[in-house]
């Protein structure tokens, strides 16, 4: 009888333990405060991704566990949900960092942790130089200069004024533009900046405008501050073409700006902001099609480039666990950093042992806004 019972509460055991196997992936984003815009469809996404992919089985066998807090966009508090997740939650991977500040205070735990970390951010630096543990799913802000500059060139364009944020984002963009301008023969004539908070961005505008031989405007930043520029830029007639960043594709942008002073805004963007004008032929077109569908059936809200951002770095994640055949950290790294060929909603992505994003400039669309929705201009 005491045989029998310790058999079948054995079994028991055994069964708990096979019903409750599970790859613990952690997260933290900003689906809350100034960056909620981009953090918010980022959480969403991660949600159904996570309910649609352990519906389906789960991975090799196994159902994932998303553990997912919200920063805020609090460098502090990112570094301590990150902390938090591979101390205390034990997650095999973490992804992440709506913003470049709270993706730098994540980089140095994963890092020392030895816990593959793929960002939602921007900036080259979070992965130029490489580091081992640290991937990224967005176009640097280093292409994105480069994709508008190209777009400038072919339109003549040599001479432009810039003005740009103080944040994270909008300073490490005017760093890389200033880098690469004079690699398209063009000169930066005005240089201005405005703060995260500034809510009035006329006087910098005014000087640009001012100044002898501009023929465009740049603007390096991402939040309320673009729209606030496009506004003032209708109001003051500047009457010369707005090139705006990556950081701000999104439908949101345009409510935000108002389409009237939005129309002309041209920007690098991706395929995921023009899903229903690609060609039949292109290889992104049932990836993003897919991702579009289910993602506003399930929150009834408009797709973005954000929440694309976190597709695709969990497809990244689960494809190299599927491919490593284990769910331990480093077989994941090494799996990661093999990556070929995967199609997601921000490009191709195949990455190497010097190149811990995977895209090329053909990943950017170049795309203006027109009559309130975004057309491809090349």
């Amino acid at each position: 009888m005491k045989t029998t019972t310790v058999l079948v509460t054995l079994m028991a055991m055994g069964f708990a333990g096979a019903a409750e196997a599970e790859i613990r992936i952690g997260a933290t984003v900003s689906a809350t405060g100034p960056a909620s815009f981009l953090g918010d469809p980022e959480a969403k996404t991660l949600e159904m991704l996570v309910e649609e992919i352990n519906a389906k089985g789960g991975v090799n066998g196994e159902q994932l566990k998303l553990v997912l807090y919200d920063d805020g966009g609090d460098p502090n508090k990112a570094r301590t949900f990150a902390t938090r997740l591979v101390e205390d939650d034990e997650v095999v991977a973490i992804i992440g960092g709506t913003t470049t500040g709270t993706t730098m205070s994540i980089v140095p735990v994963a890092e020392d942790a030895e816990v593959p970390f793929i960002s939602l951010a921007g900036a080259i630096e979070i992965i130029d130089p490489v580091k081992h543990w640290v991937f990224k799913t967005p176009h640097t802000d280093r292409m994105a200069c480069q994709k508008i500059f190209e777009d400038m060139k072919k339109n003549a364009i040599s001479k432009i004024g810039v003005i740009s944020g103080t944040d994270g984002f909008g300073a490490s963009m005017h760093k890389q533009c200033v880098a690469v301008a004079g690699d398209y023969g063009i000169e930066i004539a005005a240089d201005e900046t405005y703060g995260p908070q500034d809510a009035d961005m006329t006087p910098q505008l005014t000087n640009i405008k001012g100044t002898a031989g501009v023929q465009a405007v740049l603007n390096a930043g991402f939040g309320q501050g673009p729209s606030i520029v496009t506004r003032n830029y209708s109001q003051l007639a500047v009457g010369l073409p707005l090139y705006q960043s990556h950081g701000v594709a999104s439908d949101g942008f345009i409510e935000l700006a108002g389409a009237k002073a939005a129309e002309g805004v041209r920007l690098p963007g991706t395929a995921l902001l023009v899903a229903g004008i690609l060609t039949e032929g292109d290889s992104q077109k049932a990836v993003v099609t897919d991702y579009k569908a289910a993602y506003e059936k399930k929150t009834g809200s408009a797709v973005s480039t954000f929440g694309g951002y976190a597709h695709d770095a969990l497809r990244i994640l689960v494809d190299a666990i599927g491919r490593a055949g284990s769910a331990e950290p480093e077989a994941i790294r090494d799996a990661i950093e093999g990556t070929s060929g995967l199609v997601g909603t921000t490009g191709v992505v195949t990455m190497a042992a010097d190149n811990h994003l995977g895209l090329d400039l053909s990943a950017f669309r170049m795309l203006e806004i027109k009559d309130g929705g975004w057309t491809i201009i090349e």
